[in-house]
């Protein structure tokens, strides 16, 4: 079994990820438009019919500004928190709204989506696993602070999208007003590029292929301190940054990627152009 993965973007700009095998597939978030989702799902020769609903991890714009449109044109559940779906001012047909339990998993097709709260700014945030048999990849963005929960399932993961929103010193320098800068890194914000390789270096399992790194900041990161930071420890990790302008390649994730000398395929086989 495998799945395959892919960010159409990540970002203060829009977020919205893809995680799918070659029946099922869901995405975390939807924060780009329907046609740009379209569009992206397209230049990488997915299948828009194979998504067959859209989790929802807290409510602000660039977590659902495209939500509404994609959900009606293909008619996709979404998974929500009735707080989440009131905060968000949200007005989806009544038939596709679902709401979900923290910890309690749901079954969509052959994969099962886990959701558990996350500490952000928001009025019910949740982080999600997604699994096809035993392959697990997480999503983990829009994170305060590293809670026990996100260590817990971070350990489970074949391959995640993690956090590595700011680096420490460009924040501190940088021209924000202070009240930004403390929303950023006061502990409800995002994760910095110091923390999320702290959960990456003390809590990765041996089986991690891929780690995604993502919702980077356009003030203060860049792809380039990010990926030379995280590069020094990778081991057999496959790291990516994520883009908050175009998608990533889609990277096969099985459950055998290091118990053989292949690496795992993207399996895009033209290069997109990140940044």
């Amino acid at each position: 079994m495998s799945l395959h993965i892919t960010s159409l973007n990540s970002g203060s700009n829009g977020n919205c990820y893809y995680i799918g095998n070659h029946t099922d597939a869901v995405l975390i978030d939807a924060g780009i438009s329907c046609r740009e989702t379209e569009r992206r799902i397209k230049r990488l020769g997915l299948n828009i019919k194979n998504i067959k609903a859209i989790f929802i991890s807290h409510e602000h714009s660039d977590h659902i500004s495209g939500l509404t449109v994609l959900s009606k044109k293909y008619q996709l559940p979404v998974y929500i928190t009735a707080a989440t779906y009131k905060s968000g001012g949200l007005n989806l047909e009544k038939h596709l709204i679902n709401p979900f339990t923290e910890d309690k998993p749901v079954n969509i097709g052959t994969l099962t989506i886990t959701p558990f709260q996350k500490i952000h700014d928001a009025v019910h945030p949740h982080s999600f696993t997604i699994a096809n048999g035993k392959v697990t990849v997480g999503v983990f963005t829009d994170i305060g602070l590293p809670c026990q929960k996100l260590m817990h399932h971070f350990k489970q993961c074949h391959a995640a999208f993690l956090e590595a929103n700011y680096d420490e010193a460009m924040l501190h320098y940088g021209n924000y007003p202070v009240y930004l800068k403390k929303r950023i890194s006061g502990g409800e914000g995002h994760l910095s590029n110091a923390q999320a390789l702290d959960v990456f270096i003390q809590h990765r399992p041996k089986f991690l292929s891929h780690l995604i790194l993502s919702h980077l900041s356009k003030n203060n990161n860049s792809p380039e301190i990010v990926e030379q930071l995280f590069r020094q420890h990778a081991g057999k990790t496959e790291i990516i940054v994520a883009s908050r302008y175009k998608e990533t390649n889609v990277f096969e994730i099985n459950i055998n990627a290091h118990s053989s000398k292949q690496r795992i395929k993207a399996i895009t086989q033209q290069q997109l152009s990140l940044f």
